[in-house]
């Protein structure tokens, strides 16, 4: 993967690997510590969080060294072929610590779980636990079945489970910025990828457990939430016996579960554009975004619902993938070049002033030199803010390594991605520098990572701003930021 810019949260490379840290559990220290890390997606960092809580109410205390641990989980990706391989190389480092403990207990969570299985315990004999993105609730049990000499799978994908009623814990949060899982799985079955495979069927949460989620989070200082889910757009909820009824001590969700309980009743049921409007609705000060959408499912009342409210953010990440017809119907992304065209004119024409970012796989199966430059040319007609480009790589038990020969040659691979990233640098620039002379309402995230005189935040189209130091404002905090200067990645300028 090269990431040109990190605009967002879908994939913080400066987050692979990060072990968490939390608060023990009062009175409930059982003496074992836990350490835990985290690769892949976002939606993996919220998992580990969710492990986190269950774990933590089993009386675990977390640690940042896992030479000390009693229990290592790694919580993995299995999108591309050198994170499964990053996984494996952290794996060996962790014999040094078994050799030393050998009652320690070392587990691998999520997707690279789920593809391999038990395959997985034969294949890394170091490994005790091999357990899937839906099984987590089981983790107690199955630490209990390896303390009385087992190894222990659970793999078993639920059509059900959302732990809709788990209270994540916030790991090496800032207080400011929290993830918040409004669905599960995938129905999308995009022949390049092993996400339906690894995370199941899709099913949304329960709005009322959402809304009741981000109040908590805002009542406990938290100023952004992202709404997170493998396709957001197709977020449906029908069920009238959730009881969306005003909880205790929920005051500001009021009007927000009001809405969903309108909606239930009528029969018409909780769609992605009005869960965003309840969660919208908690306060004006709490800024909503969301991750991912899909071209086929983005649909205009999202974008009139985006414009309608200031705290729902200007920005919308919609991978196109390829821009050319007949890839995207190798690729099974279910729509052609035509159709998100529309979707990007809609959202021009509806949200003037929305940032656009993308991903885009570069050297599918049988791509020719024509089709990539069709590529380039939707690069050319959207002028995205940001984008995440990749060469294509085969991944096991996906449609297309079942279909298609992987037949492009690695060199013409790399041309092509240099090309897009080239093409991608040049448009990120074009956007910062449209930026020069505006104000940006920033929500200050904490310090810039090279001075402690600067703070740096986000603006509405999700562009990282650095700003300086000021006595009247703080992290937590929206700032008027008016933008003197840019790079391709950062807008620079000073509080108004």
């Amino acid at each position: 993967m090269m990431d040109l810019v990190i605009p967002d949260k879908v994939h913080d490379e400066s987050r692979q690997g990060e072990a968490l840290i939390l608060e023990p559990a009062a009175g409930k220290n059982n003496g074992r510590k836990l350490y835990i890390e985290s690769y892949g997606c976002a939606m993996n960092f919220s998992d580990s969080e969710i492990v986190a809580s269950i774990l933590s109410e089993q009386g675990f205390e977390t640690t940042a060294d896992f030479s000390v641990a009693d229990v290592i989980f790694i919580n993995t990706c299995s999108i591309r072929e050198n994170a499964e391989q990053r996984v494996r190389n952290r794996l060996k480092e962790f014999t040094v610590a078994k050799v030393r403990n050998p009652g320690l207990v070392v587990g691998v969570l999520g997707c690279m779980a789920e593809r391999l299985k038990a395959k997985f315990l034969e294949e890394e004999k170091l490994v005790d636990v091999v357990v899937g993105p839906d099984a987590y609730r089981d983790l107690p049990n199955l630490i209990d079945q390896v303390d009385s000499g087992q190894k222990a799978v659970n793999v078993l994908l639920s059509r059900e489970e959302t732990y809709a009623d788990i209270s994540p814990v916030r790991l090496n949060s800032n207080g400011i910025n929290a993830f918040v899982s409004i669905m599960r799985g995938c129905d999308n079955m995009c022949s390049f990828c092993v996400v339906p495979f690894t995370r199941g069927r899709e099913r949304s949460r329960d709005p009322q457990s959402i809304v009741a989620e981000c109040t908590d989070l805002f009542n406990k200082g938290y100023r952004e939430v992202t709404l997170l889910g493998q396709n957001v757009d197709s977020y449906k909820w029908k069920q009238s016996e959730a009881g969306l009824a005003k909880s205790e001590g929920s005051e500001e969700a009021g009007e927000a579960l009001s809405l969903g309980e309108d909606l239930v009743e009528a029969g018409a049921g909780v769609n992605f554009a009005n869960l965003l409007e309840m969660v919208a609705l908690i306060s004006p000060e709490l800024r909503v975004r969301f991750s991912t959408s899909h071209p086929k499912d983005i649909t205009d009342d999202v974008l009139y619902t985006i414009n309608q409210y200031d705290n729902i953010c200007n920005y919308i990440h919609l991978p196109v993938q390829s821009g050319n017809s007949r890839i995207l119907e190798m690729m099974n992304r279910t729509y052609d070049r035509d159709w998100y065209i529309n979707r990007i004119d809609a959202i021009r024409r509806i949200i003037p002033d929305c940032a656009v970012s993308t991903d885009v796989i570069t050297g599918f199966c049988s791509e020719t030199d024509e089709e990539h430059d069709d590529t380039v040319s939707m690069m050319d007609y959207v002028k995205y803010d940001f984008a995440y480009m990749f060469k294509y790589s085969e991944r096991p038990g996906t449609l297309a390594a079942k279909r298609y020969k992987d037949d492009i040659p690695e060199e013409i691979k790399q041309k092509r991605l240099a090309q897009i990233v080239a093409k991608q640098q040049e448009y990120s620039f074009y956007r910062m520098q449209a930026r020069i002379g505006k104000v940006e309402k920033v929500l200050i995230e904490g310090y810039s990572k090279k001075s402690d005189k600067d703070y740096c935040g986000r603006s509405d189209q999700n562009a990282m701003v650095i700003f300086p130091v000021g006595d009247n404002y703080k992290p937590g905090e929206y700032v008027d930021v008016l933008v003197e200067r840019s790079t391709s990645a950062t807008l620079i300028g000073k509080v108004v």
